[in-house]
């Protein structure tokens, strides 16, 4: 069961009006306020990172959070502090690809999609 989706992504919360949490900045802070839930006690349904090195570079991600377990996983804590450290030396190396931002909007939906179907019936 999802109970929230964290996105800077606008066609996200244009599919998914209700439970989203839209941050109006960067992946980066995308990032920090799943950490922030996290650290509330909430589970991660969908990995903060993608798994494409490419799509790192969007400038639009979408994570899905489960139900609070009201005690915080020092695993989940650590996957979500780790993809900070690792989108920060991405960025570093290279910034957003905002030239190509709709394909980039796009691709980020299906990928929430995908998350969102395989976690069907699993709560």
């Amino acid at each position: 069961m999802v109970k929230m989706i964290i996105t800077n992504n606008p066609s996200v919360v244009d599919k998914y009006p209700e439970n989203v949490c839209f941050i109006d900045g960067s992946v980066e802070q995308v990032l920090i306020k799943v950490r922030d839930i996290v650290y509330e006690g909430y589970d991660l349904i969908s990995h903060p990172l993608p798994a494409s090195l490419r799509i790192m570079f969007s400038p639009y991600r979408s994570i899905a959070i489960g139900r609070n377990n009201g005690r915080v996983d020092p695993l989940q804590a650590e996957i979500v502090e780790e993809s900070i450290h690792k989108y920060k030396r991405h960025m570093d190396v290279r910034g957003a690809d905002k030239v190509n931002s709709d394909d980039y909007k796009l691709m980020d939906l299906i990928l929430l999609e995908s998350a969102l179907e395989d976690e069907k019936g699993k709560w």
